[in-house]
């Protein structure tokens, strides 16, 4: 596998739609918006502002690590993958995955999913939970960390540094 394939992921409201289709549009890349892949159930949960579960989210992330590793010149996936574990899982599915961790505080993650409301399928109420089960993957192979305060422009110009320098 040669090509670049970026897990774009981090608490709702980090921006990570934005920023996959900004990376999406540099790289040249496939865009897949995790979210369009949730099961009814999961979709009607969030709605409900009840928090998903490991359980909830095992078939996802199997759904969004079949999606990437189809890609064979690569891809960029906008996923929460808030643990450990779900981040695993997809980089089961495509060895070599890097991911770009936005970084957010909470109160302007908050801030941010309440002025969506009724757009998005995730409340402001879940944010706290996003956080309770945020694992930082700061530290772990493969992952630029970014702050989702930053321009967008910014960001990219980051991401693209950091792919290029990787890769070398």
């Amino acid at each position: 596998m040669n090509g670049i394939w970026l897990v774009v992921m981090g608490v709702s409201g980090c921006g990570k739609s934005s920023l996959g289709a900004a990376l999406a549009t540099a790289f040249a890349l496939p865009l897949i918006e995790g979210d369009d892949h949730h099961p009814a159930a999961n979709v009607e949960k969030m709605r409900h502002g009840i928090p998903l579960t490991d359980a909830d989210r095992t078939g996802w992330l199997a759904t969004l690590g079949r999606a990437l590793a189809a890609e064979p010149q690569g891809a960029v996936l906008t996923c929460s993958a808030l643990k450990l574990a779900y981040r695993d899982q997809l980089r089961a599915a495509v060895p070599g995955l890097r991911f770009v961790f936005m970084a957010i505080e909470r109160d302007e993650s908050e801030r941010r999913v309440a002025a969506r409301a009724g757009e998005h399928m995730f409340p402001a109420s879940l944010v706290a939970n996003q956080f309770a089960t945020l694992e930082s993957p700061v530290g772990e192979p493969g992952v630029v960390a970014v702050d989702a305060t930053a321009p967008l422009i910014e960001l990219v110009a980051k991401v693209q540094r950091e792919i290029a320098a990787a890769s070398r």
